[in-house]
């Protein structure tokens, strides 16, 4: 099979445990793009912080961010995005109050969240990261429904971390439950993230492969994460990293090393040296 897209999510995957690109993932990403393959970042991260990533990789395609509720090259020109509409937001936030648990309202500019377990030197602080061409602020307050009857947000999506698991279930439950507009996406045991009902990294691939007539077998994805698990899935080849949890892993194609011992690298490697570039491939006829 000839591949023709490579997606990979950021966090546990790129990036090891401390936050680093390794050299040799960076040589794998250069290898993967020399050979003509479309390489896609699909995260959860919040699309300013994607899109450094995707600079320091010298990766210039479209980015799944946010879940898959917000998808662009350019910040100000997206090509989908999927909200939860101002109201709907303080309802939800109006209920998740009522658990201890801390929440974030992520929007492509910005980030709003609440002070529940954060440290003393951000509270109540708006940190910019001014080095940056794609400054990002992150502000806490004390209650975040009220701050939304002052200023509504409509944001693609609603990070909540909860104190206890149990509590992640029963609000996964009653929120899918009182809302057909959202659906809730576990991260990990403790996390889920909130987006419009349709939303999701593998949906937001699903548009791309549309957009440049890419074929679900011509597609490998690599992940690390339980919201990685459809996308690995449905891949032509589904690659789960070695850190990813066992439930990722046992659904993968292929399994490879984990993000500390360079997973990225070791399987783009290995299952892209044999392919031709695809500008070549063309030429003789193989690919149209």
């Amino acid at each position: 099979m000839v591949y023709k897209m490579l997606v990979l999510n950021i966090d546990g995957t790129l990036l090891q445990d401390n936050g680093r690109i390794n050299k040799m993932t960076r040589e794998a990403i250069e290898f993967a793009q020399s050979k003509d393959i479309k390489v896609i970042l699909a995260t959860s991260y919040n699309f300013p912080t994607a899109k450094r990533v995707a600079k320091s990789l010298k990766i210039d395609n479209h980015i799944v961010a946010h879940q898959g509720g917000y998808i662009a090259k350019e910040l100000t020109k997206p090509v989908y995005v999927n909200r939860i509409n101002e109201k709907l937001t303080r309802e939800i936030i109006l209920f998740l109050e009522s658990f201890s648990c801390q929440i974030k309202l992520v929007h492509e500019q910005f980030s709003m969240g609440n002070k529940v377990k954060l440290p003393d030197n951000i509270l109540a602080k708006v940190v910019f990261q001014r080095a940056n061409r794609f400054s990002y602020s992150e502000q806490y307050v004390d209650e975040l429904s009220e701050k939304l009857l002052e200023s509504p947000i409509s944001p693609p999506n609603i990070e909540v971390i909860f104190d206890k698991p149990d509590h992640l279930s029963d609000a996964k439950k009653a929120i899918e439950e009182m809302y057909d507009e959202v659906v809730c996406i576990e991260t990990d045991y403790n996390k889920i993230d909130i987006v419009a009902a349709g939303v999701s990294k593998l949906n937001g691939v699903k548009f791309l492969c549309d957009q440049h007539f890419i074929r679900r077998e011509e597609v490998v994805a690599i992940g690390a994460g339980l919201d990685d698990l459809p996308l690995v899935q449905w891949a032509g080849l589904g690659v789960a990293m070695g850190n990813a949890p066992a439930v990722v892993r046992s659904v993968a194609d292929w399994n490879t090393r984990t993000n500390n011992d360079n997973g990225v690298a070791y399987m783009v490697k290995e299952h892209f040296r044999k392919q031709y570039k695809l500008e070549f491939l063309k030429k003789i006829n193989v690919l149209k």
